[in-house]
């Protein structure tokens, strides 16, 4: 995915802001090939589904089609620092539950990809999203995903249909405690960062 070579922005350690326990590295511009073509070639299919939202929800802006275009705008409102990131957790880390948002421009959906093989590398750290629905107690949901495969999941909130209508759910998203071993993902997040 990177080598020596490959710059980081910073390296954030979780536990100094409270974030949990494990650690991050930004990605610096020029992102790694893999991961820019990953990012690019993935917005194209979710800013169909980021719009189809905003319609739901009666609001008039539109993601463009391709990524480039998105981060124009991104770049017009001062945000212009890469988001993509490897995150490493060892045992005992966790992800407090959190929403990736860096400025006023989001896009409402984000990739994570797993690069580590659940019960052979590490266990527990089950990738967990937590959904409060107005009016109603949140709903949590636990993933594992195997080596190889991605998540996309709601930035900050998505389209839910009801029986009048589609209204707004808020999501955030964490890492369970891992129990032993090592886990490593790379987050794919479509806005740059202030």
């Amino acid at each position: 995915m990177y080598s020596s070579a490959t710059k980081f922005r910073s390296h954030i350690i979780m536990s100094r802001y409270r974030f949990g326990r494990g650690d991050y590295k930004y990605f610096e511009y020029p992102l790694p090939p893999v991961v820019q073509e990953l990012r690019e070639h993935s917005y194209s299919y979710l800013a169909t589904l980021a719009n189809e939202w905003n319609k739901a929800l009666g609001k008039s802006d539109t993601f463009p089609e391709h990524h480039s275009a998105f981060i124009k705008i991104c770049e017009e409102a001062g945000q212009t620092r890469a988001t993509p990131l490897v995150l490493h957790y060892e045992a005992g880390d966790f992800n407090c539950l959190h929403q990736d948002i860096y400025g006023a421009v989001a896009f409402p959906l984000q990739l994570t990809c797993f690069l580590s093989q659940p019960g052979a590398d590490y266990e527990g750290g089950e990738f967990v999203l937590v959904e409060q629905q107005p009016r109603a107690q949140s709903k949590a949901e636990v993933i594992v995903p195997t080596q190889g495969q991605a998540v996309v999941f709601a930035t900050r909130y998505r389209a839910v249909k009801a029986s009048r209508g589609y209204y707004r759910t808020n999501l955030r998203h964490g890492v369970s405690r891992l129990k032993r071993g090592r886990r490593f993902t790379l987050g794919i997040i479509y806005h740059d960062a202030e």
